[in-house]
């Protein structure tokens, strides 16, 4: 088999893909060809047939720009992707858009694009490889035992949380990771040395990686031999450095002017020329489809048949712990927290980060597979599971993870670790520390991941740490993400029912906003209430007047205020919303039921800015917020100098027409 001919036609099809839909970035689809070719052909193990085959080889195309190159090989590898898919690229409803997205093409991994995050998530599904190995395998039956691969390129390199991610890889010796990185010395302004002088092998060898260069990009002997060494380093990530040339072979190659422009079609048939490759366009050879049949389709259902064998002759030998690794793939978490509940009455006074530590414990207990982390903030969050230990590499099982001071890393990790299968994550943080991840959150968002955020600190009620420690607009911009579910539980009731339907969602990610003060139970909520996200929890007594809608400690306070305003001849009721996002989700009648249309008198209480609370209370309504940023001194000295007590909310009730 001519191995210069598939290459070539994987090149001509990025041609052809990015010429067609005049809109594309062909510059590493031509440099890195012959790396992803000899990747695919020579080591990756995945089954085209079965994309979602659990102990597939994973691959992240960390430079989600080049995805014309990832469309082209998965089509010649046999995945449910046609040439007329490849004719669609970047068109409206194809299933090839412009950057991978994850469940809408066969055979992609993970949705990139934004630089930098492709290989925290390529660590975070290495490490629920470990974790799964650890838990799972046997001496005589590997059921778990697969390899992580990503491509990048130097705009990875210089986001700062490819840096985050790559040191916490290395101390945790994930040598089952390979990072292909193709070093181009290219950006899209210019050349790298504008604004990148760094050496990368020293840097990498620093955080405890294997380091491998390759001279020559399109040596596929060099590129052969750089992985098997690879493969073999067990205690080290490796990152392979391969040198290069951007736009290989067309008139512009080594240049910047091909990175995110297409050929057109003189270039791109001279391209073609150059790597003597003359036909048509969107044309594959019969023994380029043979190369690829014989070496990544067949070979991959060899493997696949091999592996069946191998869980059916596990399944028989341990049955219980088949069951236990078959409900984790497929995502069977539950939480029964009703002996839990039993602890609480009307009269308790607890912290919601702290009852948090106590469902994460019963979380554990339930689900072999949940793990619980932290960006350095344990003590605080109240998220170690009691009597685990930590991950690391003396103990992969550990199930506590330690991500450091990496919030942006720790929730793409999480993003890999869910993508993976069979691990249920929860990291948390101070909820003002959200604007550190938040790209990263998107990203679950957009992939629909159910990882679980416990986020404390929720409020100027944090105190004397002052304004920078106390968040004001993250609870809006939290809510304002698509497909994101943002829970701030009024006390440990509903904290209780949050994390029930945060764990049990399998398409969502969710946050739980915590206090770190503490907060009277006084809901006595159930789980189908907080399912709806919002109800009322106490009603007028006669004659509606107006209403008050609350959400964490200011439910209690909106309560007291009730009591005054009836005093005063007010009859008011009060509606708890711990879940905006799951309320509008509701059918009209419910919504009109908790609050009436022709009710215009209507004030929100919540110690953050207003931003959405309109959405709420109406034109006519009002909104006691929080709509500066915070100070330092005790905690109730800053709530009551910004207005969150009984007398306020009932004097900006009385302000209502």
């Amino acid at each position: 088999m001519d191995t210069n001919l598939s290459i070539a036609t994987i090149r001509s099809l990025g041609i052809d893909m990015i010429n067609k839909a005049k809109s594309g970035h062909p510059g590493m689809v031509l440099g890195s060809a012959p790396a992803l070719y000899t990747l695919f052909t020579k080591q990756l193990a995945v089954n085209p047939q079965l994309p979602d085959w659990q102990n597939r080889d994973r691959f992240v195309l960390a430079s989600g720009h080049a995805s014309a190159l990832l469309y082209s090989l998965l089509h010649l590898s046999g995945y449910d992707l046609s040439i007329e898919d490849l004719k669609q690229f970047r068109q409206w409803r194809s299933k090839t858009p412009g950057h991978p997205e994850y469940k809408l093409t066969p055979g992609v991994d993970a949705a990139s694009g934004p630089l930098g995050q492709g290989i925290p998530m390529a660590i975070g599904m290495a490490m629920a490889e470990k974790f799964l190995a650890e838990k799972f395998n046997k001496e005589d039956l590997q059921i778990v035992d697969h390899y992580t691969y990503a491509l990048c390129g130097d705009g990875d390199m210089q986001e700062g949380v490819t840096y985050e991610a790559s040191s916490l890889a290395g101390h945790l010796s994930l040598g089952k990771l390979i990072i292909i990185y193709d070093a181009n010395d290219v950006t899209l302004d210019g050349p790298l040395s504008y604004s990148f002088s760094e050496n990368v092998k020293q840097r990498y060898l620093a955080m405890n990686w294997q380091v491998i260069e390759v001279a020559d990009g399109n040596d596929t002997n060099s590129l052969a031999k750089a992985l098997k060494k690879a493969k073999k380093e067990i205690y080290k990530p490796t990152i392979i450095i391969m040198k290069t040339i951007i736009g290989y072979g067309s008139s512009n190659q080594g240049t910047n002017k091909v990175h995110g422009n297409p050929l057109g079609d003189k270039d791109g048939k001279q391209t073609k020329l150059n790597y003597h490759f003359d036909y048509e366009n969107f044309y594959v050879p019969d023994e380029v489809y043979n190369d690829f049949k014989k070496n990544v389709f067949n070979r991959g259902k060899r493997q696949y048949k091999k592996w069946v064998t191998l869980l059916e002759q596990y399944k028989n030998t341990y049955p219980n712990d088949y069951e236990s690794y078959k409900k984790a793939i497929n995502g069977e978490y539950h939480l029964d927290y009703s002996e839990l509940l039993s602890e609480y009455d009307i009269s308790s006074c607890e912290a919601t980060r702290d009852t948090s530590r106590k469902v994460i414990q019963y979380t554990a207990k339930q689900n072999p597979t949940f793990l619980s982390g932290t960006a350095d903030l344990a003590s605080s969050t109240k998220t170690l599971i009691d009597g685990e230990d930590r991950y690391s590499p003396e103990n992969y099982q550990g199930r506590n993870l330690y991500f450091g001071i990496r919030e942006f890393a720790m929730v793409s990790i999480m993003n890999g670790l869910t993508l993976h299968k069979g691990i249920k994550v929860s990291a948390g943080g101070f909820l003002v520390f959200s604007d550190y991840f938040k790209p990263a959150l998107r990203m679950a968002c957009l992939m629909k991941l159910p990882i679980i955020l416990p986020l404390s600190h929720d409020s100027i009620a944090v105190g004397e740490d002052g304004s920078t420690h106390q968040p004001v607009e993250q609870l809006a911009m939290l809510r304002s993400m698509v497909n994101m579910h943002v829970f701030r539980p009024a006390d440990a009731n509903e904290l209780m029912a949050c994390w029930k339907i945060a764990l049990e969602t399998k398409d969502s990610p969710s946050a739980l906003i915590l206090t770190r003060q503490k907060v009277d139970n006084i809901t006595q909520a159930t789980y189908e209430q907080v399912l709806t996200g919002a109800y009322v929890v106490s009603y007028e007594k006669e004659t509606l007047d107006g209403i008050i809608i609350a959400t964490g400690s200011e439910v209690s306070l909106a309560l007291k205020a009730q009591k005054e305003l009836y005093y005063k001849g007010k009859d008011v009721r009060i509606v708890s919303m711990p879940c905006n996002e799951l309320f509008d989700l509701q059918s009209d009648d419910y919504k009109e039921s908790v609050l009436p249309s022709q009710c215009r008198r209507r004030l929100s209480v919540e110690m953050a800015s207003d931003f959405g609370w309109s959405k709420y209370v109406g034109l006519d309504g009002l909104s006691l917020s929080v709509n500066t940023f915070g100070a330092s001194a005790p905690a109730d000295i800053i709530i009551k100098n910004y207005g969150f007590t009984v007398e306020n909310v009932v004097n900006t009730y009385l302000k209502l027409k």
